[in-house]
Order: C-alpha cells, then sequence, then structure tokens
C-alpha cells in the first residue's frame, strides 16, 4: 500500500517541519501528545536564510553545542561588520563573546525535526483540510483533533483562516501578486569553500551585513566554516534579482567574493506582517511562526519568533486538555501580544520614516548607532531573555 493511502490518526497535526513545527512538536511529544509532522518537503532541505541564530535560541532549545557541532557547521559570531551598498564607508563591532552561531538550516532544520520524536509525513504538500465534528482531516486521510499551521508565511492552514493571504501554490507566484502587505523577496546562495581560500576576504567569526541605501533591504555575506553564504532581501519585488547582481558585483569590487564566479541562487518570498495582521486562532487550529506572521520587522528573522511560538502553542495545547475551543486556546494569543506586541502596523525600512534616507545613511556610519540599535537592538534582540514557558 502507498504510503499516502494509509489512514493516519493523532492527537495534533503539525503542517510544517521547520524550527517552529518540531519545536512545537517535540514539547507535545514529552507532554504525552501523540503528533505528526506533515511537510511537502523531504529533509534535509534547503532553506533561503542567512543562518544563524542567537543565544537565547539554543538556551529555548535546549540544544547541546558541543552535541549539535558534531559533524555540522556550528560558527561562533563574535562581531559584525556592517555598511550601506555603494559606499566604502564601513563600521566593525566586535564582542568579547559569542552573540550568534552560525548554521545551515538544511542541517539545523534536519535535527531538530528528527529530535522532536514526532511522527514524519514527509514529500507531501497539504491538498485539503476540511473539518470534521470537532476534528480535522487532510488529503482525505490524516486525522487530528487539534491542527498547528506551521508552514510558513503562505502556510495553507494560514490561507485557510485568512482569505486575504497570497496564493500559496509557489513562492515565486505570490511574490508576483496584488497585495496590500509589503512583501520581502530574497534571493541566495549558500556553497562550500576551502576553508584556508584566501579569496574570501570574510572573516569566519564576523558576518558583513550591507544596507540597501533606502534601508528598504539588506545583503549579507556570511563565511561559516566550509560554506559561504551570500545573499539579498529587500521590499522591492521587482527590483530584487539586478538589486543581487549589483551587491556581488559590490562585494567583488571590495574584495570580498572573487570575481567570474557563479553560484546556484534560489529565491524565496514573504509577507512582512506583525502579530494580529492575521488570525492566529479558531476552533482546533492556531498557526506559529511565520504562518503567524511573526517574523522580527526590522530583522526578517524568523527562527526565534518560531520556536517560540510554537512552546507557546504546545504550552496552550497542553494546556487545554482535549478540548481545543477558541475560548480554551484564547491564551496562547495573549501570549502572543504579550511577547511579540499587538501592533497591526508594518515597517518598510529598518529606521522610522521621519528620518530621511540620507540621514539614516549617516546614522549607519556611526558605531555607537550601529552596535545599539541595529545591531543589539534589531538582530540580536540582545535584551530579550530566553522564553519561559509555564
Amino acid at each position: 500500500m502507498d504510503s499516502r493511502e494509509r489512514i493516519v490518526n493523532c492527537d495534533v497535526l503539525i503542517v510544517g517541519g521547520g524550527p517552529g513545527g518540531s519545536s512545537c512538536a517535540r514539547a507535545l511529544q514529552q507532554a504525552g501528545a501523540d503528533v505528526v509532522v506533515l511537510d511537502k518537503a523531504t529533509f534535509p532541505r534547503d532553506k533561503v536564510c542567512a543562518g544563524w541564530i542567537t543565544p537565547q535560541v539554543v538556551t529555548d532549545l535546549e540544544l547541546n553545542l558541543n552535541d549539535y557541532s558534531h559533524g555540522r557547521t556550528m560558527q561562533a559570531i563574535r562581531g559584525f561588520r556592517s555598511g550601506v551598498i555603494g559606499h566604502l564607508a564601513d563600521v566593525t563591532t566586535t564582542y568579547d563573546h559569542a552573540v550568534s552561531y552560525g548554521i545551515r538550516r538544511c542541517e539545523f532544520d534536519h535535527y531538530l525535526l528528527v529530535r522532536s520524536g514526532a511522527r514524519l509525513e514527509l514529500g507531501e504538500a497539504v491538498a485539503e483540510i476540511r473539518r470534521d465534528g470537532t476534528g480535522w482531516i487532510v488529503n482525505s486521510r490524516i486525522r487530528a483533533a487539534m491542527l498547528v499551521g506551521a508552514g510558513g508565511h503562505f502556510c495553507p492552514v494560514a490561507r485557510m483562516l485568512n482569505d486575504n493571504l497570497l496564493d500559496s501554490r509557489s513562492d515565486r507566484h505570490a511574490a508576483q501578486q496584488p497585495t496590500t502587505q509589503p512583501v520581502v523577496v530574497a534571493q541566495e546562495a549558500e556553497f562550500p569553500i576551502d576553508a584556508d581560500d584566501a579569496s574570501f576576504a570574510v572573516e569566519r567569526d564576523m558576518p558583513e551585513l550591507y544596507f540597501s541605501p533606502d534601508l528598504n533591504g539588506y545583503g549579507w555575506c556570511f563565511r561559516k566554516q566550509n560554506y559561504m553564504n551570500v545573499g539579498l532581501g529587500l521590499l522591492d519585488r521587482h527590483e530584487c534579482s539586478a538589486a543581487t547582481k549589483r551587491f556581488v558585483a559590490y562585494l567583488q569590487a571590495r574584495g570580498r567574493l572573487p570575481a567570474n564566479t557563479s553560484w546556484r541562487w534560489r529565491g524565496h518570498a514573504y509577507l512582512l506582517a506583525e502579530p494580529r495582521a492575521r488570525k492566529v486562532l479558531d476552533d482546533g487550529v492556531l498557526l506559529i511562526g511565520d504562518a503567524a506572521g511573526l517574523a522580527y520587522p526590522q530583522s526578517g528573522e524568523g527562527i526565534r519568533p518560531a520556536i517560540e511560538s510554537g512552546m507557546m502553542a504546545a504550552s496552550a495545547i497542553a494546556n487545554a486538555r482535549g478540548s481545543y475551543s477558541r475560548e480554551h486556546l484564547a491564551p496562547y494569543q495573549q501570549q502572543l501580544g504579550n511577547r511579540f506586541g499587538s501592533s497591526t502596523r508594518t515597517r518598510r525600512s529598518i529606521v522610522p520614516s521621519a528620518l530621511t534616507s540620507a540621514l539614516a545613511v549617516g546614522l549607519m556610519q556611526v558605531p555607537s548607532f550601529v552596535r545599539y540599535i541595529v545591531l543589539d537592538r534589531w538582530f540580536l534582540r540582545a535584551s530579550e531573555a530566553a522564553l519561559t514557558v509555564g
């Protein structure tokens, strides 16, 4: 019998096997629930992402760095070089401790998913979701009392709850559709390099961040042990390919990347939305991570919000004790508001709109502004403690 013809019954079905889905699954498994994770991809899978995690994420995940780094990329980050694309001046910021860790998403996501202990249904996209009494039936064969949407910004569960979301058939298709919400489009290449290759001037423990002159996006160049990751994300969906070419030329002109080299670029699009810009729960269903619109607006980072919301969701589901009404799941939405804020406003640049681009570019050359605002507050979220879920 084909595996897709098998009838699967479970307590909780999580659609999406990324860090949010796997974190939610692990917490629910530990609470005694029978959990299935469904994902259209097979793992290990590629994911467009610069690929680093903060110490708070390490704490939230109870991640043993020594264990994880065995056979996997784990690059300590102790500083950043930052500037504005097209400008020669840059700012170097160093720390006396590791403020982040570079990882490869293909390794990281697979590790967390396997570690979750959940039953896995991989390589199968969601074709149908329907309510069946007090439970759910997905793809006519997976039955669950509780449904969790963890499939990213265009998650089919999120679309079911929110009629105003873009079509999720593909990121490329979604990025071309009209929408009132700002869409971030990103391109990224990650490729192996010789650890001793001197043609890459980027230091391994110091990623480089370069912002677009209009501050509506930024590029990165990140050397992680034996891999280089280069990418660009911006709000102008029509300019991404051309802007990426200009960014690579800029890096090559500065000696950061060797000339006359090409890589396989991968693209991704996602909505830039803050909490409560979309409905996040209803009877027997809730959303976590990017599906709930939780990516940080300044940096676009989604890993930490996904993990934290996944753990919050697991706690809310466990506390509901099988009664998954909207009222019993409501504490989850309150926790999201407390943790991530409740504003539906979105920010279209990394600085307040009252500041002109010219002034902002000048600020990007001020070491204290870069360190305490851009890096500590917006990228590292250094003042925010690790999550504690009761």
